[in-house]
């Protein structure tokens, strides 16, 4: 097969940067490469339709490749060659990953087979209004249906209204609660499963005539497990079993150990586990743990889980969980580690570095003609360049203080406040392992919030 040719386009202070980053990606992918330097000395600045006022790509060449930061309608350039033009990535040191990123996964990502019950709790202590905000809050992150978590003692009159509204705004709903009283009326209303069923409230199970969930009576011996699946077989009511995850400390190993040993007694049962317990109850961010639990699931072939996002630190299970089960389903049936295929569960630190190295920032500043200041923070330093300037430190104020004893004649304080936000982002990188881009949002994966250019 013939080898691709690809063309990029760049401005004059990218070309050596690009061709250092080019010449051992092209040996490692495979392909050829040519480079067009426009004459321009900002690559962000073109734009398509400038660009096709210029471009003259070799006639062997298979595709174009345009910098990132320069986003636009391709069809000026498309007009004049007949060849496919893409963008790359904003920062020229992603091309590695662009470029791996292109290739893999070989088969579809992004399947799933693990259903998310996500639980509104308190659902008495709130407004109809409140419930119904929170419900499409949890839809829109990836819940599959709607948990109201109702709680002990008196039963909640409101339990069917609120069923009711969620059904009519078009969610799937569970009720997750021990009372017929409670259970009954929202079952009427259009609740399709009910959390939980055991020794206490097993027997009124038949009369709802919906899916329910069976726990053990005593959860360290998984007793009276088997005299409710044996009750609810011969009433024809199906069920999912969930043999209750425990809290670090408090027996989460035997917990895990039971899920495998209900496996082993049901083979063809439908399961749940509920990961609040772990994910609520410990001092962690909760993206790992999601993830780690539903790989146990995704392995075991337990196709529910039940999440709830009431602490900080967990407010965004419901999320991570969308994201996970997509990352080991893909994992378990490819039979490969779930690594390089989810930027998006990956939020303090980034995959990876990505550094210009010793040389650079000099030789930037030489090429610079004008007094806009760039940034970058590498090696533990934040580097400020411009024309026949490049000034680090490990202190941003203390960088700023070294820039202000050049007597700069454009630092006016609305641009002083702009270099004081970009510093402070490019310390935070420095402070987490994470790239710094000027005028980009630091990469917090599924948390990040583009932001807008301020670039001054």
């Amino acid at each position: 097969m013939e080898r691709e040719h690809i063309h990029f386009i760049t401005g004059r202070l990218a070309e050596h940067a690009l061709r250092s980053v080019l010449e051992p990606l092209a040996e490692a992918a495979q392909f050829d490469y040519s480079v067009a330097v426009m004459p321009i000395s900002v690559a962000a600045l073109m734009t398509p339709v400038w660009i096709a006022r210029h471009i003259a790509p070799p006639p062997h060449a298979t595709r174009i490749l345009l910098p990132g930061y320069c986003a636009g309608d391709t069809g000026p350039i498309d007009q004049r060659v007949q060849i496919p033009v893409a963008f790359g990535p904003r920062d020229l040191r992603q091309l590695p990953e662009f470029f791996g990123r292109s290739v893999s996964p070989r088969h579809p990502y992004g399947d799933f087979d693990i259903e998310i019950l996500a639980e509104i709790n308190h659902a008495p202590r709130l407004s109809l209004e409140q419930i119904r905000v929170q419900a499409r809050q949890l839809a829109t992150a990836g819940a599959d249906l709607i948990d109201v978590g109702c709680e002990p003692g008196e039963p909640w009159r409101g339990a069917a209204e609120c069923v009711r509204a969620l059904r009519d705004d078009g969610h799937r709903v569970s009720i997750d609660s021990w009372n017929p009283a409670e259970i009954e009326p929202a079952v009427r209303a259009g609740a399709e499963l009910v959390l939980s069923v055991n020794r206490a409230n097993r027997d009124a199970a038949p009369d709802w005539g919906c899916e329910v969930v069976v726990i053990p009576d005593d959860f360290a011996t998984l007793g009276g497990l088997d005299e409710t699946i044996d009750r609810l077989s011969s009433a024809a009511v199906p069920f999912r079993i969930d043999p209750v995850l425990e809290p670090i400390g408090l027996g989460l190993a035997a917990s895990l150990d039971r899920y495998l040993e209900v496996r082993r007694r049901y083979p063809a049962a439908a399961m749940l586990m509920g990961i609040g317990n772990l994910t609520e109850l410990t001092d962690v961010d909760s993206a790992g743990v999601n993830v780690l639990l539903l790989g146990f699931c995704q392995e075991l072939g337990i196709r529910s889980v039940l999440t709830t996002q009431v602490i900080n630190w967990a407010r965004s299970s419901v999320r991570e969980c969308d994201l996970a089960r997509r990352l080991v389903h893909y994992a378990v049936r490819q039979g490969v580690p779930p690594k390089h295929l989810e930027p998006r569960l990956v939020a303090l630190r980034d995959p990876q570095l990505h550094e210009f190295g010793g040389s650079y920032f000099e030789r930037l500043a030489g090429q610079l003609k004008d007094h806009n200041y760039r940034l970058f923070a590498e090696g533990g330093r934040i580097h400020l360049v411009c024309a026949g300037l490049h000034l680090e430190d490990a202190d941003p104020f203390q960088l700023f203080a070294r820039l202000l004893a050049t007597q700069p004649q454009n630092v006016d304080p609305s641009h002083a406040f702009y270099l004081g936000y970009e510093m402070a982002k490019a310390l935070t990188a420095l402070t987490l392992s994470k790239d710094y881009r000027q005028d980009d949002s630091l990469d917090w994966g599924h948390l990040t919030v583009p932001e807008a250019s301020h670039r001054r």
